[in-house]
């Protein structure tokens, strides 16, 4: 990226005036010396020491306000709702198939779980356990706003109702709705821009959101961080009285099914660091053509894939 240039991805640029009036500057105070047109007149326009370490002093303190300046104009251009959508198009894509291993981390002990899992847009997604044996056939379905559970022990399914979407999926600290990738972050949320910053050589971009008075959402606002590549690296969760309660993190990043996508995910409670759930991606694939049926209660009882 040039110096005269300050910018984001997809369109969030533009070009900074600070090179333009430092030069205007310099040959201004050059030319206000000059006495003449002559060779000694010329030589006469370079400015005197003092007149350089004033032109310097201001120098610096126009390039601190400018960039200031234009930094906040590149923020008001980023739509901070637009921004949230984009990173959850970028993990989900059109349709996707993922391969996954979910790690539970307590004081006194560890548990893996090996699963697949299928996606199409914003309301239809489906994931299976496979491993450990004694939990294969486990599975979840979002369909529209529903989700139910399937257990091959009791060989029922269980719809969960609208007051049970926060509870642990599972066991773990991922929540039912985690899960489930709602959309209530889009649909129920105001979204505000409340800070921007160079990291690793993206931009990140951090984003205030904050639920409608009606709506029917536990937490008091969340905060998300998301590269210019539209990668989802935090996601912060804070009651009522504006206590922060979990964070989910981004802990590695990879390339993979052609994209940068978050390979491995933490989410933990504030108040207990030691226990957390982590979500590791090993096979990802976006924008292929899936089964029909797949999203369906026969196929969440009887698998066909």
């Amino acid at each position: 990226m040039s110096r005269g240039i300050t910018a984001g991805r997809r369109g969030f640029a533009h070009i900074s005036p600070v090179p333009v009036i430092a030069l205007s500057m310099y040959l201004n105070l050059g030319i206000s010396q000059m006495k003449d047109s002559t060779p000694k007149g010329l030589v006469s326009c370079f400015p005197k020491p003092g007149m350089v370490r004033l032109f310097l002093i201001t120098f610096l303190v126009l390039t601190a306000s400018l960039e200031f300046t234009s930094r906040l104009i590149a923020a008001e251009a980023v739509d901070a709702k637009q921004l949230v959508r984009a990173a959850m198009d970028h993990w989900r894509g059109v349709t996707s198939y993922s391969e996954m291993t979910r790690t539970i981390q307590r004081p006194e002990w560890q548990r893996s779980m090996s699963m697949r899992s299928w996606s199409k847009g914003d309301k239809l997604s489906l994931v299976r356990v496979t491993e450990p044996r004694k939990d294969a056939g486990n599975g979840t379905l979002l369909k529209d706003n529903d989700m139910w559970t399937y257990s091959p022990k009791i060989n029922r399914i269980i719809k969960i109702p609208s007051s049970m979407m926060n509870q642990g999926w599972m066991g773990s600290d991922f929540s039912n709705k985690d899960v489930s990738k709602s959309t209530d972050i889009l649909d129920q949320y105001d979204h505000a821009l409340t800070a921007q910053e160079e990291q690793g050589g993206h931009t990140v971009y951090t984003i205030e959101a904050i639920p409608h008075e009606d709506a029917a959402i536990v937490w008091g606002k969340e905060t998300l961080k998301i590269r210019d590549d539209f990668v989802l690296l935090e996601e912060q969760f804070w009651d009522q009285d504006g206590e922060l309660v979990k964070v989910m993190k981004a802990t590695d990043i990879a390339e993979m099914g052609g994209r940068q996508v978050a390979r491995v995910l933490r989410m933990g409670k504030v108040e207990t660091p030691e226990e957390w759930t982590e979500m590791t991606v090993s096979e990802v694939e976006f924008d292929i053509e899936l089964p029909a049926g797949i999203f369906t209660l026969s196929n969440l009882r009887n698998p066909r894939q």
